[in-house]
């Protein structure tokens, strides 16, 4: 089968996992801290979004950030910190499936994500996203972060594929642009049931590829 798309490039959080605010506002309310918070730490924060950066691009372990961005939200214990937030965030087993499908039927399927730290706690094996992939462009390991364009140009280096045959699916509108202007198709991501559909109906890819999936919100 030829398809008009040769690699299928996605992003991570809100992509492959589902749940994202209402684990990190449970957390939030089993801390005592208003809803919302942890956004706004990692986020707006002045300092915390600089700790929050020197992690994505591997200039701070997420030992250290841990320690680090609880002393800032005023927490005493910052033991595995990134873990405690982020354990009830649930894979997207329909992207998860699509992708699958895809891979299996002749695409090449890369993860392309910012990372927030891999020790001690690793999201993507909590959601089995290494699996997913061939290919992991991990920020952190390459000490580069999305909306950077060097690193969707090291990803067409280590594919081998021309921009044009590679399609990106983020949740985050600022990551798009860059990866548009090198030639990259770009699908933003929002809920997993209308960005599944959205992919399925990508032309040139297989029209059966998402068959079986549930389209769960």
């Amino acid at each position: 089968m030829t398809y008009r798309y040769r690699a299928l490039l996605l992003d991570f959080a809100g992509v492959l996992t589902v749940g994202i605010r209402e684990a990190h506002d449970a957390w939030c309310a089993s801390e005592g801290l208003p809803p919302g918070t942890w956004g706004e730490t990692l986020d707006r924060h002045p300092v915390g979004r600089r700790y929050y950066r020197a992690l994505e691009i591997g200039e701070m372990t997420q030992r250290e950030w841990n320690r680090r961005t609880a002393a800032l939200m005023g927490l005493a214990d910052h033991d595995n910190l990134m873990g405690r937030v982020w354990s009830a965030v649930r894979p997207a087993a329909d992207m998860i499936n699509l992708a699958r499908t895809a891979r299996a039927g002749g695409l090449r399927v890369v993860l392309l994500s910012n990372s927030f730290g891999l020790d001690p706690y690793d999201p993507y094996a909590h959601c089995g996203a290494w699996e997913i992939a061939e290919l992991h462009i991990i920020s952190e390991r390459e000490h580069m972060a999305k909306p950077d364009p060097a690193i969707y140009q090291l990803t067409l280096d280590r594919l081998g594929l021309p921009a044009h045959e590679c399609l990106f699916v983020d949740d985050n509108p600022v990551n798009l642009p860059p990866a548009q202007a090198l030639g990259i198709a770009t699908v933003l991501a929002t809920t997993q049931q209308e960005t599944v559909a959205r992919l399925a109906t990508a032309p040139g890819l297989p029209d059966d590829w998402d068959s079986g999936c549930p389209t769960s919100p």
